[in-house]
């Protein structure tokens, strides 16, 4: 087990290599340029320097694969660069920013777990009878519902009908817990609810696939209790592919998190991504997409280790 953690510990540097050329010379493609933005502010650096002088104090003048390497070489050093725009530490911005967006990743995780699974299991038992034909039409329902019209809808019209919206200044959860988790959970329930169709049906799937195999009917035969065949014998190996399934939304998860951060206001790595691509501010984006990228990694690892504790047929050699 050991080998094999180390291997996939490995195999992620040519990955996250891969993947940061891509990035940073992804958004370098992007219409518009952060010198003609600052310029067109009116920044009062701007005001007191050249074009060029500007362009030199920024290193942009510098031809992209130096200003890649300059930046893999930092990133060795425990430096993710500074802001353009702030010449604050990146590192530091995405420390302050990233419990937002794990505590609200992880709250609609579990969130749409509790939703998708006992919904999954109880209509694989009940298979073509009524309460089978409205669990899945609620699952397509959420598919296709889209997280981010669902959360303008509940900042809306409560705010309409009842003169209530949700708290817009963060708290955190070491000042006030209680009132971290009440501004949270909102949030966290609407892109869980989103989430959770998708599992939903896996899980509906897969129950049915296991409750047709041999050893199920041996249990039944044996005279083992519903709770006994279900728990033990069914639900246990028909997670493995669902939770498969979980490591794939864990992007999903960083994605929506940036359309629910800017709705409801969470000062999050979501939020901040946005702003910095808006800014065109490329240390900022090229250092949340690390961060982002190392735990959608950890996270795959994570899963697949997973894998041995469901099912202990499952060895990693």
């Amino acid at each position: 087990m050991g080998s094999y953690v180390l291997r996939r510990l490995l195999a992620l540097i040519p990955t996250l290599l891969i993947a940061s050329i891509i990035v940073f010379v992804t958004i370098r493609m992007i219409p518009g340029d952060v010198i003609d933005l600052m310029l067109s502010q009116n920044d009062i650096g701007a005001d007191k320097r050249s074009r060029e002088q500007l362009v030199h104090a920024l290193g942009l003048d510098r031809s992209m694969p130096e200003q890649y390497f300059h930046w893999v070489s930092a990133i060795l050093q425990g430096d993710l660069g500074n802001s353009l725009w702030h010449s604050t530490p990146v590192l530091r911005e995405v420390l302050n920013r990233l419990p937002v967006t794990f505590e609200l990743g992880a709250m609609a995780l579990v969130i749409g777990l509790l939703i998708a699974l006992p919904i999954g299991v109880y209509s694989a038992l009940r298979q073509d009878t009524p309460g089978d034909l409205a669990a899945r039409s609620f699952a397509i329902l959420l598919l296709a519902v889209p997280s981010f019209w669902m959360g303008t809808m509940v900042m809306v019209f409560p705010s309409i009908w009842w003169g209530w919206s949700p708290e817009i200044n963060y708290v955190k959860f070491s000042d006030d817990p209680w009132q971290n988790i009440k501004q949270m959970i909102l949030p966290a329930l609407v892109l869980g609810t989103s989430l959770s169709a998708v599992t939903m049906r896996m899980t509906r799937t897969m129950m049915l696939e296991v409750l047709r195999q041999d050893y199920i009917r041996t249990a039944w035969a044996k005279g083992l209790s519903e709770r006994v065949v279900i728990l033990r014998h069914a639900v246990r190996n028909a997670l493995i592919p669902v939770v498969t399934l979980i490591g794939l939304q864990a992007p999903l998860l960083i994605g929506g998190a940036v359309i629910i951060e800017q709705i409801f206001v969470l000062p999050g790595m979501g939020l901040m991504m946005l702003e910095a691509v808006n800014q065109r501010d490329y240390p900022v984006i090229t250092g949340v997409f690390l961060v982002v990228g190392v735990t959608v990694m950890l996270i795959n690892l994570l899963v697949d280790l997973t894998y041995g504790l469901l099912d202990p047929r499952v060895r990693h050699q």
